[in-house]
């Protein structure tokens, strides 16, 4: 009977038997989790440890340090050649608008220069000639520096029908040098000198810089050299 119990159990049709855990299994992940957090912890601990005995970290942390100083040396330079160029650019932009003001007043002062002109002109045809020939207006001398004296003049030319005047003009000065009489005329000699009606000369004449000036005179020839006009201003 106990044989046949017991071949009854090792035999195929022996009853299944169930073996059941007493642990829950979301217990048994939540130690498996910690076991592996474990060794990670132990690993990387190790790794560090290593890394510290072999002087690698040291020497990372060093030139983590130096890039660091180098970047905020950088940052700094950085930031004064941008305030530089700011600065650059600004007087850029403040250098061409004064130039472009002054090349306005330029234009202007030309403009106003060439109206002057005009309205001389205009005024000097109007001027009443008394007779007819040749005469010298409004002859006026000005020094212009140093042992220069600037002149001008309108001449005035009435005859009749439209005949044009040819011939040469003369400047001379007068005055004293160290309490002597002086005359000096334009170097070169006298200047050629052509009009129809009416036009005006200007021009400089030199003289010696201890030269006290009296008086300027001139003198129009025609081409024959015979003198046709004269005039005289005091200085």
């Amino acid at each position: 009977m106990r044989w046949k119990l017991l071949r009854r159990r090792l035999s195929v049709s022996a009853p299944r038997m169930i073996v059941r855990s007493h642990l829950p299994w979301p217990l048994r992940w939540a130690a498996l989790a910690v076991m592996l957090g474990f060794s990670a912890a132990i690993a990387l601990w190790a790794f560090e440890f290593g890394k510290e005995i072999a002087g690698l970290d040291r020497g990372a942390k060093e030139e983590l340090a130096a890039l660091r100083t180098e970047l905020s040396s950088l940052k700094e330079r950085h930031g004064q050649a941008q305030q530089i160029a700011n600065t650059a650019d600004s007087l850029l932009k403040a250098e061409r608008a004064a130039q472009e003001r002054l090349v306005q007043q330029v234009r202007q002062l030309e403009v106003d220069k060439q109206a002057l002109q005009d309205e001389l002109g205009f005024f000097q045809r109007l001027i009443p000639a008394s007779g007819e020939g040749l005469q010298v207006r409004g002859l006026s001398a000005e020094p212009q520096s140093q042992g220069q004296l600037r002149y001008q003049m309108m001449l005035v030319h009435q005859a009749k029908g439209q005949d044009e005047f040819r011939g040469r003009y003369e400047v001379l000065l007068s005055g004293q040098i160290e309490g002597k009489p002086w005359q000096q005329a334009l170097a070169g000699g006298p200047k050629p000198l052509q009009l129809r009606r009416v036009t005006r000369v200007t021009g400089l004449i030199d003289h010696p810089p201890g030269a006290v000036i009296k008086s300027l005179q001139v003198r129009v020839m025609d081409a024959q050299g015979a003198t046709r006009a004269t005039q005289t201003v005091r200085l």
